[in-house]
């Protein structure tokens, strides 16, 4: 683990507020600016390598929810206080190109450029993000519109896509394998609900997701997290194991403890204690898919995984672990050396090979919502 061993002190120091002016003086301006079309509406999905815009490109609907949580996130957060009106007229588009434009419930999966539907998959992970997007943004304001646009997403994915072997299915039309990500995200909804409008029913819906993971998604035994499920979610074999998810669920654990006072200490631990054993060992960065046994299967490396070992590390740290804010402060020292040293700032790379080599040319924007979310709880719990 060179890059870990060679984190200089003021380096780790000064990270956290180094990040925050990042995020404010150069990503949030840039994705609200550039990232914008100012002529069909909507945010772009991806920038081109030299900082423009790919305007050609697909409007992915989980691209348009996370850049609106990002803004309204920022608004919350006293950082960006044009975040709020960006957010409204992100918000603004989804609800008019992306919510039932043929005539059936639920958000379609993607736009043209032109705001046309290109995709009318129903897709529950881009559902969570939706919903997550009408949380931070209803917090802001506590507007009854938009309370109501929550109500009417939870409706549509109790009675069109709930599964009756638990949680919920991968879309409409259905589609095998199952996956733990939508359900993932879909706990982060719920619990961002919650923290929004202080309605006690969402602390059960994040409670129905909680009791998935510890009988269907975890396995108590290996200590890893499964990737791909069949229908009843028996797992499929061999077991996928993602290190970036793995630290996504201590994060959210902490989160579903915050609000319910229910105790996840242990099954925190124990996921960060495997996620760490998939990491690279020239840069201490998460690689992206290992095995059950702590084999790697792709010694590849993106960017989320990198944010969300920081966010395990912050909600460990919040959870009084000695030690635990020194390695948060380290995973974002190479977040920010790997990744967001950039030529254009408010950039980011996306994805390394085991040599260093950069393999995606575009800068995504559905990096956005896991680099401001770092951020954010940096601030709030590292200070």
């Amino acid at each position: 683990m060179a890059d870990v061993q060679n984190v200089a002190a003021d380096e780790v120091a000064g990270v956290v507020a180094r990040l925050k002016r990042r995020m404010i003086d150069h990503a949030l301006p840039l994705w609200s600016t550039t990232g914008w079309d100012s002529a069909a509406g909507g945010f772009v999905d991806r920038l081109h390598q030299d900082g423009s815009a790919d305007r050609a490109a697909p409007r992915r609907v989980v691209v348009q929810a996370r850049q609106i949580y990002c803004y309204a996130k920022a608004a919350q957060m006293g950082w960006y206080p044009e975040g709020r009106a960006i957010a409204l007229k992100g918000l603004d588009y989804l609800l008019a190109r992306a919510k039932a434009p043929d005539g059936r419930p639920g958000f379609v999966y993607s736009l043209t450029p032109e705001g046309g539907v290109l995709d009318p998959l129903r897709d529950t992970y881009g559902h969570a993000f939706v919903l997550l997007a009408l949380a931070t943004v209803y917090g802001l304001d506590h507007d009854a519109q938009v309370r109501a646009q929550i109500d009417t997403l939870l409706s549509f994915l109790d009675t069109q896509l709930r599964s009756p072997h638990g949680g919920f299915q991968e879309g409409l039309p259905p589609a095998m394998p199952r996956r733990q990500n939508p359900q993932m995200h879909l706990f982060e909804a719920m619990i961002a609900c919650f923290d929004a409008t202080h309605d006690l029913s969402f602390q059960n819906r994040a409670g129905e997701f909680f009791a998935l993971f510890l009988a269907n998604l975890y396995d108590k035994q290996t200590r890893v997290l499964g990737e791909y499920f069949e229908e009843d979610w028996s797992k499929i074999q061999p077991v996928s194991v993602e290190p970036g998810h793995q630290a996504e669920w201590v994060w959210l654990l902490k989160g579903f403890e915050r609000i319910t006072g229910c105790p996840t200490g242990r099954p925190r631990g124990e996921l960060l204690a495997s996620a760490l054993r998939y990491r690279d060992a020239a840069t201490g960065c998460l690689l992206d898919e290992g095995n059950a046994e702590g084999g790697i299967r792709r010694d590849t490396r993106r960017l989320w995984p990198q944010t969300e070992l920081a966010k395990a590390w912050i909600a460990q740290a919040e959870a009084g672990e000695s030690g635990a804010a020194d390695e948060a402060r380290k995973a974002l020292v190479l977040l920010e050396r790997h990744y967001l040293s950039h030529p254009v700032t408010g950039g980011w790379y996306d994805q390394f090979d085991r040599e260093g080599k950069s393999l995606v040319a575009t800068i995504p924007a559905s990096s956005f919502y896991h680099v401001l979310c770092a951020a954010t709880e940096a601030e709030q719990v590292l200070g």
